[in-house]
């Protein structure tokens, strides 16, 4: 529907502008000669070929503003945005009854057809009537492909939105009915992006009761262990002009740091660095939570958005105390410039070499905790790389590692002399010297928190 509106709008728009372009030809051509009639007609045409491109974003804006915010798909919109930060079964039913019944007048029946089990159904006569449940599984099956799907007023299968009475969605063996009777009023488009946060709800819920059932039922705290580390990168990606390297050293078999490398295309790179409060299966799930949470992102250019999904997904949990620090950049190695937001981590520091030696620049803190208070304003920050510079990122673990008098390695001599000379290597050989320093100067004491690095150099 919109489709068609933006088509109509830009031919409106196209066809308006080139008449106003023909009448100004055909009154200044007779008027100059052959210089002054091509530089006219180039100016003019300049004006307005940008005049119709200013004016389609302008009324394209207020078509999706009209059917997205403000028409009937707003209902559908709303029960997405519920359910991009649902993390559990009751956090659905929440959104279901908020939205798609309350608002939406709608009834739904979620169940898994695997076993005809019924997970939810809205306490109307349509979704609580067993032959309902009899009609749906005989048309649609356990075997029944993934995807979006349309049902008829019979509980058939039917392709033209007009004839609809609502809609279905099937992941894995679970199928998400909706009935309604007005789905013409919909924007199509929309229930692309549904599906698509539907899906990713299920991973979310997914990946919580796996941690769940393994420490309460099993109590085996090695398999808790080794399913947060399949959140982490199994291995670096081979990026052009960027050398990286990781080390992780936990505490415990359960640890609270995290950290994760995204390319986003050939030349930016999204990093992410981070430490949940605390040890032990709450932390665990935190940290699992907000790895998927910013693996789903859409648009993990906007890093003020990105900490506030962080945010909600954290606040989601309602778990008493839990919060994080942590670094979220994008490197560009053709614009040369580092893009950041630091929430309170460690400060992160770049490496960069000068006629006088290596000078080591702090990438502050410009943002608070993540998932306990109010956030205000989040605004990101930027610097300029050069070739041969060094990108560390490390928890809090390494710089506050403590000696035999109790004085901290972050702020010695030592850890900085120990950066400068390490600068030039290979980023592996940079990691492992920070990584044995910290050893070193541990001692054969314990360490008292978990360790992790993260280091990008800029290929010279």
């Amino acid at each position: 529907m919109i489709q068609s509106q933006k088509k109509i709008a830009k031919f409106a728009i196209d066809t308006g502008i080139g008449f106003v372009f023909a009448l100004f030809m055909f009154i200044v051509i007779p008027e100059f000669g052959f210089v002054g009639r091509f530089t006219a007609s180039a100016f003019v045409f300049f004006i307005a070929a940008t005049s119709s491109t200013l004016l389609s974003k302008l009324v394209w804006s207020k078509l999706e503003h009209a059917v997205f915010v403000e028409g009937d798909t707003r209902l559908i919109v709303r029960f997405i945005d519920k359910l991009r930060f649902s993390y559990t079964v009751e956090d659905l039913i929440d959104s279901i009854q908020t939205v798609l019944e309350h608002e939406a007048d709608s009834s739904v029946l979620f169940v898994n057809s695997e076993n005809s089990y019924v997970i939810y159904n809205s306490p109307t006569r349509i979704a609580t009537d067993p032959d309902t449940l009899e009609v749906l599984s005989r048309n649609f099956p356990e075997t029944w492909s993934e995807g979006f799907y349309l049902i008829d007023e019979n509980l058939g299968l039917v392709s033209d939105f007009r004839h609809a009475r609502g809609f279905f969605l099937v992941y894995e063996k679970l199928h998400f009915y909706v009935m309604c009777r007005y789905m013409k009023v919909f924007e199509e488009s929309i229930f692309d992006t549904l599906f698509y946060e539907f899906v990713n709800f299920e991973k979310r819920t997914k990946t919580i009761t796996q941690l769940t059932a393994i420490s309460e039922l099993s109590k085996e705290w090695d398999m808790v262990a080794e399913t947060q580390m399949s959140f982490l990168p199994k291995e670096m990606p081979q990026l052009d002009k960027l050398d990286i390297a990781a080390y992780f050293r936990p505490l415990v078999n359960v640890s609270g740091d995290f950290y994760d490398i995204l390319p986003l295309d050939d030349h930016r790179t999204f990093f992410l660095l981070g430490d949940v409060s605390g040890k032990g299966l709450a932390s665990a799930l935190i940290m699992g939570v907000i790895m998927n949470t910013v693996k789903i992102l859409d648009n993990k250019e906007d890093l003020p958005g990105v900490i506030r999904a962080i945010d909600s997904a954290i606040k989601s949990m309602r778990l008493q105390d839990k919060y994080a620090v942590l670094f979220i950049a994008i490197v560009d190695t053709k614009a040369m410039k580092i893009t950041y937001v630091n929430a309170s981590m460690a400060d992160p520091l770049i490496i960069t070499k000068s006629p006088g030696g290596y000078k080591i620049k702090p990438l502050q803190s410009n943002c608070s905790l993540v998932g306990i208070i109010d956030l205000d304003e989040i605004q990101q920050a930027e610097m300029p790389l050069y070739r041969g510079d060094v990108l560390l990122m490390a928890s809090d673990g390494v710089s506050e590692v403590m000696d035999s008098s109790g004085v901290e390695l972050g702020d010695t001599e030592l850890y900085l002399n120990t950066i400068k000379n390490s600068a030039h290597k290979a980023a592996r050989h940079f990691v492992n010297d920070i990584a044995d320093l910290v050893l070193e100067y541990n001692g054969d004491k314990k360490l008292r928190d978990d360790v992790t690095m993260l280091v990008a150099k800029i290929e010279e």
